[in-house]
């Protein structure tokens, strides 16, 4: 993977889900546009991981965390022409979000940066690899299993969907 051109983004991601529903976010930008998407995103200047993941799930869902814990951190690599990029490569940092309050926000507030549309819960059997992010795809096999995956996962072709999936 050496000779290619990559672009790289971090950022921290929660995993909040009851009842065998997930909370995703519709996402209005980025290569997981028009998909669902985990809340999460990337820190601000000097802002620590703790509170970057508290300030992105409450600025994209609404909701407050309360208690938290890091599973992990693993990447996606996918072709994505982005500036002057040919591939993305995405390092997140999971959370198991445990505790919050609130209610999660169909409609969020919009500003320069934001790039959810809002949020949902949504059944885990009704999110698949053609209308979610591969960070959605990782939540629910944790979910499922109990066990978060630590390798990278590169896909050798990324489809961005030009029409809303939610």
């Amino acid at each position: 993977m050496s000779n290619k051109f990559f672009h790289t983004a971090f950022g921290v991601y929660g995993i909040v889900y009851k009842d065998n529903k997930l909370l995703v976010i519709k996402k209005n930008g980025g290569p997981y546009i028009n998909r669902y998407d985990l809340p999460g995103g990337s820190l601000e200047n000097g802002e620590g991981l703790n509170s970057a993941i508290k300030r992105e799930v409450s600025e994209e869902t609404g909701i407050k965390i309360k208690n938290y814990i890091q599973l992990g951190t693993m990447a996606f690599k996918y072709p994505w022409k982005y500036q002057r990029y040919e591939w993305n490569e995405h390092i997140c940092v999971f959370y198991l979000i445990k505790g919050y309050e609130g209610i999660s926000q169909n409609k969020v507030s919009q500003f320069i940066g934001q790039d959810s549309l809002g949020s949902k819960f949504v059944e885990l059997n009704n999110l698949n690899v053609d209308n979610s992010s591969p960070l959605v795809s990782l939540a629910k096999r944790y979910i499922n299993s109990g066990k978060f995956e630590f390798d990278d996962i590169t896909f050798n072709k990324w489809h961005i969907l030009e029409k809303q999936t939610f």
